[in-house]
């Protein structure tokens, strides 16, 4: 047996060690577990020891991950939070943010590639965020709303303009087709929201314990669609995969608590227990150590972009903090804002795919992507605090 055939099994045991490393240091940081994975992905992959490599399976095996990545992105994202003055300054401090990316993005890489720059600094990473803000009991908050919000449009937004400026189409012919995506998913969800779910609902209890699995069955079916049907328009995958969640969210907010959290239980087992870790450690595979670290110019890169996002995402993050916060909390927004990484390395990955993007400056904005992921949300819930629920809903009330 050659020791490629071992890949899975090496992949199997960096997503049993990263969990450890994390409840181990628990005590004294609170690291996200996909650096762990990245990184052991990175030592154990071709720019280190060679364990694993690169390979049609496990690529598409990632696939499914960075989708299923995205569909728990749309399926826990709650649309209240863009109503009114929160969603029109979530959404003007991206546009913001997108403006200055690509202004960057054209005095470091002149040329398309600005773009794909653009779109890199301006995205959050919503799903890594999520987890860390319901551990640390912040997501019923005025600011964990208003963290959900900035999350939300920074996750959609570069996935919006990817389509749009990215793909090597007209930028017409282009809007016409996202629009065409756009009315369909619409519809979908309107669907999902008046459709009357009764039966539907039934089944899903009567199989949560049996073979059956209807559920779960279900969500796959409504991913695999809404992805196909990206990928059949040529636009980005990621898009159907946050629509699907969406839908999914809605057909469901009216089953019985008990099963709903059941069914989220079992999705999550999927996701966060096997595909997700598989994504995380493959890009940590994939990562091109060499490119990165063969000319100085280029390593000098990732602090760069680690404190251009902060400027260009986290700072125009700060219009949605709540009424009344205080400057920590703003600069604890910025700080969650910044938090970068699996649009990073989606809008990287088509702009070398494209030859829009060398690999070392890929590799540096993805080095930069896992800095944030590492620092960023640490700094930002240091800040953040132990905030009294009293003075949240005083913030609320105020807003």
């Amino acid at each position: 047996m050659q020791l490629s055939d071992l890949d899975f099994v090496v992949i199997a045991a960096i997503a049993v060690i990263a969990p450890l490393i994390v409840r181990g240091l628990s005590t004294r940081l609170r690291i996200p577990i996909v650096v762990f994975e990245l990184v052991l992905g990175i030592i154990a992959g071709p720019s280190v020891l060679g364990w694993i490599q690169e390979g049609p399976i496990t690529e598409r095996l990632a696939d499914f991950g960075l989708a299923l990545l995205f569909f728990m992105a749309g399926n826990e994202i709650d649309f209240r939070v863009l109503r009114g003055r929160n969603g029109a300054r979530a959404v003007g401090g991206w546009l913001i943010g997108l403006i200055a990316g690509v202004a960057v993005g054209f005095v470091i890489a002149p040329g398309e590639a600005a773009v794909v720059i653009g779109i890199a600094l301006c995205s959050t990473a919503l799903g890594m965020l999520l987890p860390i803000m319901r551990d640390a009991g912040m997501l019923p908050t005025p600011f964990g709303r208003a963290v959900m919000g900035v999350g939300a449009v920074g996750e959609f937004g570069p996935l919006v303009a990817i389509s749009l400026f990215l793909g090597g189409r007209d930028f017409g012919v282009a809007s016409i087709v996202l629009f065409f995506f756009v009315v369909v998913a619409a519809t979908s969800v309107f669907l999902a929201s008046r459709m009357p779910h009764g039966r539907l609902h039934r089944i899903v209890t009567a199989t949560l314990h049996t073979s059956g699995q209807f559920a779960v069955r279900m969500i796959v079916l409504i991913l695999a669609l809404l992805v196909a049907l990206s990928l059949l328009l040529d636009l980005d995958m990621l898009l159907g995969a946050f629509v699907a969640g969406v839908i999914w969210q809605l057909i469901m907010r009216n089953a019985p608590a008990e099963d709903r959290a059941q069914v989220e239980s079992k999705v999550e087992a999927v996701a966060f227990g096997l595909l997700v870790p598989i994504f995380f450690i493959y890009t940590g595979v994939t990562f091109d150590l060499d490119a990165l670290l063969e000319d100085g110019a280029t390593v000098a890169l990732v602090p760069v972009f680690l404190v251009l996002l902060l400027i260009i995402r986290g700072l125009p993050s700060m219009l949605s903090a709540p009424a009344r916060s205080t400057p920590r909390d703003r600069l604890a927004l910025a700080f969650l804002g910044a938090t970068g990484l699996p649009v990073i390395v989606a809008v990287t990955n088509i702009g070398m795919s494209e030859e829009l993007l060398s690999p070392g400056l890929a590799a540096a904005l993805v080095g930069a992507g896992m800095l944030s992921v590492l620092l960023y949300p640490l700094m930002g819930t240091m800040l953040r605090g132990a905030i009294t629920v009293d003075r949240d809903v005083v913030d609320e009330d105020v807003g």
